[in-house]
């Protein structure tokens, strides 16, 4: 099954920061949601363990993810396959475009995925939905994250 998403969000930091904090393996596990592991193998290469939740089917993916077309400050695109053993595979990739925007960076991404095995079973409506929300879990805390990141600091 074939899955397509696109979407974007306004985040108050600039390029730099986002940029850097999209190549964070720290930040990174912190904000995808059901992460349990995320290793920096090397520049270009992460080792990922998640653990994810569909419908009635719970499954623990280990994959490796592999960025490619790096364009430091502006974006690069991000590529993986994840294996959930009897729950099926997961694998896709997505381009994501950084711009400047009222002060701070718009993050642009578009997603394309596909899986198999029992996840596929599940109905294209279901999982969809459940794609959504887990970009949309991402992006929430990364934004939160980079908001964090970038607040003034205060002199007491």
């Amino acid at each position: 099954m074939a899955m397509v998403m696109t979407g974007e969000v306004q985040l108050p930091a600039s390029r730099e920061v986002v940029y850097a904090k999209l190549n964070d393996a720290e930040v990174l596990k912190a904000c995808i949601p059901g992460c349990e592991e995320l290793n920096k193998i090397s520049d270009t290469e992460l080792q990922a363990v998640a653990v994810t939740k569909i419908g009635p089917v719970k499954a623990r993916f280990k994959g490796k993810v592999h960025l490619t077309d790096l364009d430091p400050p502006n974006g690069y695109k991000i590529s993986g396959e994840g294996d959930g053993g009897v729950a099926g595979f997961a694998k896709g990739g997505a381009t994501v475009a950084l711009t400047e925007k009222d002060g701070g960076t718009l993050l642009t991404y578009n997603v394309e995925a596909q899986i198999g095995g029992k996840l596929a079973q599940l109905g294209q409506r279901l999982v969809n939905g459940a794609a959504k929300k887990i970009a949309d879990d991402f992006f929430k805390n990364f934004a939160a994250n980079v908001a964090a990141g970038s607040a003034p600091i205060t002199a007491v």
